[in-house]
């Protein structure tokens, strides 16, 4: 979908769609709530709304754990507007139409005034209604049914992705929901036997109800994007860069993806331990010969609905952290591509075969497991694990042990020796990803060997390890280049990145380059080279990107300003960045406190300004929560009972009815609108 907002500075809303509540909808949101969301939008002054993914995950409640690239996630299908259950209309479905209304209304009743999405129960009620709407609708004769039958076949000739999503979701099912890898057959399916599933009699028929709830569910989809179009809402859609694992895609598309790799991140002043998202890796070689395909048929169906999107973590397009399948934290892995160190530039520094394996193999002393464990313990560990170098009372790992969850499984070992174990494990200055080929830990320099290399050593390896870097970001702007260039050009639709992390220097300048959206949340745009870490000015930030206060992954602006700012810098820079005295700096974040650091973002040079919905909220007493933790709608590493339930405490008509709330919002647009055009940059 063409983006028609030419190079107006737009300002919009943010949220998942589970999040929203309307008087219609059960416990989370459902697509025809993105038209009463685009009013509340539009009453406000706002151009656009920016979802969170949308895709079917199941009884997974994070959208970035996704069954499929393409197929939309069944909660969100509103049962009462199904044209099976057509008001004053026999249809397919005939005389069972006024029950089965009744029972959606009763569902409707049963979940609206949970605090909470209650995800799981919601999920399991709603497939069961459907099923039986499908199963009224499909069976038997009649000119009814033989209509739904036909314009099923041609929705699923028009969209063969749902050919093996249905093939896969409806095995997943018949398999307890295990994971494919975990199925008693069909683990590894060619195309040829996928087509055989749609002509298994009874099997046939649950495949066509998944792909019938596809249809219905792009039909409401597709609806409200016409909606919010008619009014002048931009949408943006997120396409998350990474695919589950246990999806369809991965399962049918298997050449695609390379499943002995794990993407994740490495370790960081947050997570010393870095992250393992348990993804695959893509196989990009394979990609680029088959044109990119999976990821212009991805974009192409995003281009159904939406005008603009956003890339999560583009920076997976540059170079990805990759970690050995066998790996469970993001500690050892390297990046992918780079360009690494080897045997022979090791031993040009002097680098005898003992030194290299000294620093690249983990090394384990006798009385480090004894301390850790006591001696009874640190026997049976090293039995275990390790294997003893000639006589001295120092072990190396086996070579049983390719990783952390091999220590993991080790059997009858104390926990404080496999803690022990694991720990040496990650204790190394280089890692050997294949024979001959080294990257640098990133914890190199606090590596147990570091310490006992000379200070020539120490130089010279870091003189080489930066010149590796130098040539690591020449290859990561092309690879960047290349990759997005492709992508991005099969679309009308307005590309923007979520950029956040460990950025290359590279990233901003291919972004600009090709006309990509960055992202920018103000408490972490800052000059981080500077004494002081000071904000980075808001004429400052580049048109070319999205600002926000706050992103789904991290806490609210009122949780961030109450628990984790430098509230006297930050107020101190919103003073002077508005230019009129705020006065003091407040502990508590009010709603008179918060408009200011909102208004920031409404005056910066971004092209677009986002506000997740809970901060603005969070300018109303009347409708925000009292505790902002439970503003939260992920927190990063974890799986807590909180996570993506996340629930707007307040239906749209309410706020809508909030007219002090009101008129603090559209004073934000109107400051938006005043801060002018975006440059000549854009697209």
């Amino acid at each position: 979908m063409q983006f028609s907002h030419g190079r107006r500075r737009l300002s919009g809303l943010v949220f998942p769609l589970s999040a929203i509540r309307c008087d219609a909808s059960p416990g989370c949101g459902e697509f025809p709530d993105l038209a009463r969301a685009a009013d509340l939008a539009s009453a406000w002054g706002f151009d656009l709304i920016q979802l969170l993914p949308v895709n079917d995950s199941g009884f997974q409640s994070s959208p970035y754990f996704a069954l499929s690239a393409f197929a939309l996630h069944p909660i969100y299908v509103r049962i009462g507007d199904l044209p099976e259950l057509a008001a004053g209309e026999a249809g397919p479905v005939g005389h069972a139409a006024s029950d089965l209304r009744a029972e959606a209304d009763a569902l409707v009743r049963r979940f609206s005034g949970e605090e909470r999405v209650p995800h799981e129960a919601l999920l399991g009620a709603k497939l069961g209604l459907l099923r039986r709407i499908w199963s009224c609708g499909s069976e038997g004769g009649g000119p009814a049914r033989l209509a739904l039958s036909r314009e099923l076949d041609a929705w699923i000739a028009a969209n063969p992705w749902s050919r093996s999503y249905a093939a896969f979701v409806a095995l997943k099912t018949l398999n307890s929901e295990r994971p494919w890898w975990e199925w008693t057959s069909h683990k590894d399916p060619t195309a040829a036997d996928i087509d055989s599933l749609w002509g298994d009699g009874a099997l046939a028929k649950e495949l066509r109800f998944w792909a019938w709830l596809q249809m219905r569910a792009g039909e409401q989809f597709r609806g409200a994007a016409e909606y919010l179009a008619g009014k002048g809402i931009a949408l943006m859609g997120d396409i998350p860069i990474l695919m589950n694992a246990d999806s369809a895609d991965v399962w049918a598309r298997r050449d695609c993806f390379r499943l002995e790799l794990s993407a994740g991140a490495p370790p960081d002043m947050y997570s010393s331990l870095g992250q393992n998202w348990g993804f695959p890796i893509y196989d990009w070689e394979t990609l680029e010969r088959q044109g990119y395909g999976f990821w212009a048929e991805r974009l192409a169906e995003a281009d159904r609905y939406y005008s603009c999107y956003r890339i999560d973590h583009v920076l997976g397009f540059f170079r990805i952290w990759a970690l050995s399948d066998r790996e469970g934290t993001g500690a050892i892995g390297r990046f992918i591509p780079d360009v690494p160190v080897s045997r022979g530039d090791l031993e040009v520094l002097g680098f005898a075969p003992e030194r290299i394996r000294w620093m690249s193999r983990p090394h384990v002393p006798t009385w480090r497991l004894v301390q850790a464990a006591g001696e009874s313990a640190a026997k049976g560990a090293a039995s275990a694990a390790l294997e003893r170098i000639g006589e001295e009372e120092l072990f190396l790992f086996k070579d049983s042990v390719r990783g952390e969850k091999d220590i993991e499984a080790l059997p009858s070992i104390s926990p404080a020796a496999r803690d022990c174990l694991l720990t040496a494990w990650r204790d190394r200055a280089l890692f050997e990803y294949a024979p001959g080929s080294f990257v640098p830990t990133f914890d190199h320099r606090s590596s147990t060997c570091w310490p006992t290399l000379s200070d020539q050593e120490r130089d010279r390896l870091e003189s080489l390890f930066r010149a590796k870097r130098v040539q690591a970001e020449e290859l990561w702007a092309r690879t960047g280049k290349s990759l997005l260039g492709a992508i991005a050009r099969t679309v009308p639709m307005l590309p923007c990145a979520e950029d956040l992390g460990s950025v290359p220097d590279c990233v901003p300048k291919v972004l600009e380059d090709l006309g990509i959206l960055g992202l920018r949340v103000l408490r972490w745009t800052r000059r981080w080279n500077e004494a002081g870490q000071p904000y980075l000015p808001i004429a400052d930030y580049p048109e070319l990107s999205v600002a926000c206060p706050s992103v789904h992954d991290s806490s609210s602006i009122r949780e961030w300003w109450e628990a984790e700012a430098d509230r006297e810098e930050t107020w101190r820079f919103a003073s002077a960045s508005l230019g009129r005295d705020l006065g003091p700096c407040p502990s508590r974040l009010g709603t008179e406190h918060a408009a200011p650091l909102l208004e920031l973002l409404a005056r910066s040079s971004s092209r677009i300004a986002v506000y997740p919905i809970q901060d603005i909220l969070g300018l109303s007493e009347k409708l925000r929560p009292i505790d902002p933790k439970s503003e939260r709608i992920n927190v990063p590493g974890t799986v807590g009972v909180g996570n993506w339930s996340y629930r707007v405490p307040a239906s749209i008509e309410e706020i809508l009815a909030d007219r002090k709330l009101s008129t603090k919002v559209r004073s934000l647009a109107k400051a938006r609108s005043a801060s002018g055009k975006t440059g000549e940059k854009l697209p």
